[in-house]
C-alpha cells in the first residue's frame, strides 16, 4: 500500500489534478511565468496532453491563457513549482487563447500549433 504524503490526493509518484491547479511555473532562474489552471487529459489513452498556464491580467481580467505541452514542465520540489525553461520574448509568441473564449484543441489545429512551438513529439504520437 503506497503511504500518502498529504491526504489521499497525492503520494510519492502520484498528484490528484486539483493539487495540480494553481502551482506556480517559474523560470528556471526562479521567476514566476503564471500557475497551472488546468490540466487536458485525453479521453481514450489517459495521458495527460497539455498543461494550461494562466498569465498577465489582474484579478482575472486580461489573463491568457497558455497550452503547454505536460512533457515540457518539470516539477522542482525545492520551489513547490513547475520550471518552464522559456524566455519572456519567446513566451509572448506561444500558442495562447484569452479568457472567455474557446482554443482549437484540434489535433490538426491548435494542438498542432502547440507542439511545433515548443519543439516536441505530440502526446498522441507516444
Amino acid at each position: 500500500m503506497a503511504t500518502t504524503t498529504s491526504s489521499t490526493r497525492e503520494t510519492h509518484e502520484l498528484i490528484g489534478s486539483d493539487k495540480v491547479e494553481g502551482t506556480a511555473v517559474r523560470r528556471p532562474n526562479g521567476d514566476k511565468i503564471g500557475e497551472i489552471e488546468r490540466i487536458m487529459i485525453d479521453k481514450r489513452s489517459g495521458k495527460v496532453a497539455y498543461a494550461v498556464m494562466s498569465f498577465g491580467g489582474f484579478l482575472g481580467v486580461g489573463e491568457d491563457y497558455y497550452p503547454v505541452p505536460w512533457d515540457k514542465l518539470t516539477y522542482n520540489t525545492a520551489i513547490d513549482a513547475y520550471e518552464l525553461d522559456i524566455s519572456e520574448d519567446r513566451l509572448s509568441g506561444a500558442p495562447r487563447y484569452p479568457a472567455g473564449t474557446e482554443y482549437d484543441w484540434s489535433r490538426e489545429g491548435g494542438g498542432k500549433r502547440v507542439y511545433d512551438f515548443y519543439g516536441t513529439q505530440p502526446y498522441w504520437n507516444f
